[in-house]
């Protein structure tokens, strides 16, 4: 029984280290820039609200997923719940969230490229570093899940090194008056970017199967897992917002610049600008690699493609080729591209949907996990629902 209980704990470590790694890589590139016309204080009380709006969601869905005997996806639970429509809902939904990813991931990747080549004296225009980034991962995915575990392993070990010494060496460059600038009418921009930010819900039936369905570890996982990301986040934000002024990113945001390259401007420092480039490099990398496998999976399920050598081909042309001519038609559109997969694809399938099935499935008196009832549900409704409005509000210009 003990060895039982210390291999559940030892799982539990595990879970909350998947739920904070399928939160943090390159959307952390982008919260700085987004949050800093709204400043320090406006970001952080938003922040919690978002992650306890996005662990509330984890809950319902975890809810759901502890319904049925077996591991099912979310489109299975949407299909089992809502009927025909939830199923082709959330796979539509899915297809739009991969794809917003894609393209934001396409984009960041050749600008990163373009401004480590400047940093030679170089002149490398950024569709040519998406181009390489692009061919190397088809390449990667092609060889396999094998390769791409090993490789994966470095980038998230380089990923935490290269934040920890940029965060070592960064705070001594924080000014604390900085973090006192507030503008409360710039947080309805953070938002998207915030909720795709603690994106972790597609692990779910894969973390109930792993923990042996053990109702109170699952919830210990998503509540801990999910709450690491916030305070990494916070550290990362409250840095380079003490750094950098709120003016530099005005033309950061408008350019879809990442946050590091305002850091090496600002800073100026030579350990700085190498632990900034390689921060941007593993958080690209890693998420691009992690996304783009998990695209090929799902589209092969969905299409009911084998993968031989001609199907994995048509897979990845499939996921990589529109993301790649969508992010060269519209260079740039890292940001745009997040905040949009944030607010119509995040928020409606990690969001609304969870609450509806939850809805539908309480009526059958099936045991709860999320308290609050009805209350709770309409709650996250409508917050979805407002963050959906906000984002079309704010595109016509009206906030």
């Amino acid at each position: 029984m003990e060895a039982i209980k210390s291999n559940l704990t030892s799982r539990a470590w595990g879970g909350i280290l998947l739920v904070a790694g399928c939160c943090i890589g390159a959307g952390m590139l982008g919260l700085p820039v987004v949050s800093a016309m709204a400043g320090f204080i406006p970001t952080t009380l938003l922040f919690i609200v978002v992650w306890g709006f996005m662990c509330a969601t984890g809950l319902l869905l975890l809810e759901v997923n502890l319904w049925f005997p077996n591991e099912v996806s979310i489109i299975s639970m949407a299909g089992h719940t809502l009927g025909r429509w939830g199923q082709a809902a959330s796979w539509l939904l899915f297809c739009y969230l991969f794809y917003s990813i894609m393209v934001a991931y396409v984009d960041a990747s050749g600008a990163l490229l373009a401004g480590v080549a400047d940093d030679f004296g170089l002149l490398l225009p950024k569709w040519v570093g998406s181009v390489g980034f692009t061919l190397f991962f088809g390449l990667l995915i092609f060889v396999g899940t094998g390769a791409v575990d090993k490789f994966n392993r470095i980038l998230m070990l380089g990923l935490v090194l290269s934040y920890a010494g940029l965060v070592v060496l960064g705070i001594r460059y924080v000014h604390p008056d900085l973090l006192l600038h507030k503008n409360w009418t710039s947080v309805a921009g953070i938002v998207p970017i915030m909720i795709i930010s603690f994106g972790y819900h597609n692990l779910v039936p894969s973390l109930t199967t792993y923990l042996r369905r053990d109702r109170k570890a699952l919830i210990s996982v998503i509540f801990w897992g999910s709450l690491l990301p916030l305070v990494i986040y916070l550290l990362w934000v409250g840095m380079v917002l003490g750094i950098v002024p709120a003016e530099r990113f005005a033309q950061s945001l408008g350019g879809g610049d990442l946050a590091t390259q305002s850091l090496k401007e600002v800073v100026g420092s030579p350990s700085v600008l190498l632990f900034a480039e390689n921060f941007a490099f593993f958080a690209i990398v890693s998420s691009f690699l992690s996304v783009a496998l998990s695209f090929v999976d799902f589209l092969a399920d969905g299409f009911g493609i084998s993968k031989t050598p001609k199907g994995k081909t048509k897979l990845i042309l499939m996921t990589l080729l529109p993301s790649f001519v969508f992010a060269f038609l519209y260079p740039g559109i890292f940001l745009t591209a997040l905040s949009y997969a944030g607010a119509f694809g995040t928020v409606v399938l990690f969001g609304i949907l969870p609450a509806l099935m939850a809805w539908k499935g309480r009526t059958l008196n099936r045991t709860p996990i999320l308290p609050g009832g009805k209350v709770s549900l309409v709650a996250i409704i409508l917050f979805a629902v407002a963050v959906i409005f906000l984002k079309i509000a704010q595109d016509l210009g009206v906030v």
